[in-house]
């Protein structure tokens, strides 16, 4: 057998996903809960990133929260857009954005951009489900598709996230109180692991004496409220300068020509002078006129 294909990198160093492999990974999803993608993205990335989190961390002075589920051994930087133009290109990564946009819908929007450092010591996070708060009955169709982007080795020794597949298909959420059976989400750095809100899982303990570091790209559906307040987490002079897909993702559209709307005005029309008239739901049900 000849030696596998080295993975095709774009010049941000990241991999464009074929459709055959968007839509295997969306069938995953659809039915154990989550799935990999591996050499998501390249080690160059990797090393900028894991550089760049040290230095925010220290400018920052970024200390664990102090509670189990944050993590008594946990750094979290959240806001990770307001913080570096090098966390511009995790949303709209080529590859991991198609397979969020078939599990919700185009019209999705960021939820919330933050890292998860792991530290040595830590204890396993409680099991919890990401939509656990939305009073929806269960199960439902997704309104949360959430990713982890492996900056270090994600190992079982390490931290790497323990999920309960199939569990986003479940009647209920976990009780953060209880122990379930779980399987690691092993992966190399590079990968992106994408789940469905509904799943159940957590982060992992950490017996290593190194630091595991993730970044959590969380997206939600257009019509629910956004983990973090994008549109005042967010300067209006730096979404300025984001590119028009990013832009939307941060809420700065109207999600299916309605929702999010000022005066039949988008928020880029207000606040961004953009000039583009808006599609309006109310305009596309106008019979036309003879």
């Amino acid at each position: 057998m000849g030696e596998a294909t080295p993975p095709t990198f774009d010049e941000r160093g990241l991999r464009h996903l074929t459709p055959d492999e968007v839509a295997r990974h969306v069938a995953d999803i659809a039915g154990r809960g989550y799935t990999v993608v591996t050499d998501a993205f390249s080690t160059e990335v990797a090393d900028a990133l894991v550089h760049e989190l040290d230095r925010l961390e220290h400018v920052l002075d970024i200390t664990p929260a102090g509670n189990t589920f944050e993590g008594l051994h946990t750094t979290r930087i959240y806001n990770l857009l307001g913080h570096g133009s090098i966390f511009e290109h995790i949303p709209v990564h080529p590859g991991i954005l198609p397979i969020c946009e078939s599990v919700l819908d185009p019209g999705l929007l960021v939820s919330s951009l933050s890292s998860i450092a792991i530290g040595p010591g830590e204890t396993p996070q409680p099991i919890h489900a990401d939509d656990q708060v939305i009073p929806l009955p269960k199960p439902h169709p997704a309104i949360i598709c959430n990713t982890m982007w492996a900056v270090t080795d994600f190992t079982e020794e390490n931290g790497a996230t323990r999920v309960v597949p199939g569990s986003h298909l479940a009647e209920d959420s976990p009780d953060l109180t209880a122990t379930y059976d779980t399987v690691p989400a092993v992966m190399a750095r590079g990968s992106v692991l994408v789940w469905h809100g509904s799943l159940w899982h957590g982060g992992g303990a950490n017996a290593t004496s190194e630091t595991r570091i993730g970044i959590a790209m969380n997206y939600c559906a257009g019509f629910i409220r956004q983990q973090e307040n994008q549109q005042l987490g967010l300067p209006v002079e730096l979404v300025q300068l984001f590119e028009p897909r990013l832009r939307q993702l941060v809420g700065y559209d109207l999600y299916r020509g309605l929702i999010g709307h000022i005066d039949k005005r988008t928020p880029a029309q207000l606040l961004l002078g953009d000039e583009r008239p808006p599609f309006m739901l109310w305009d596309a049900a106008t019979p036309p006129t003879d």
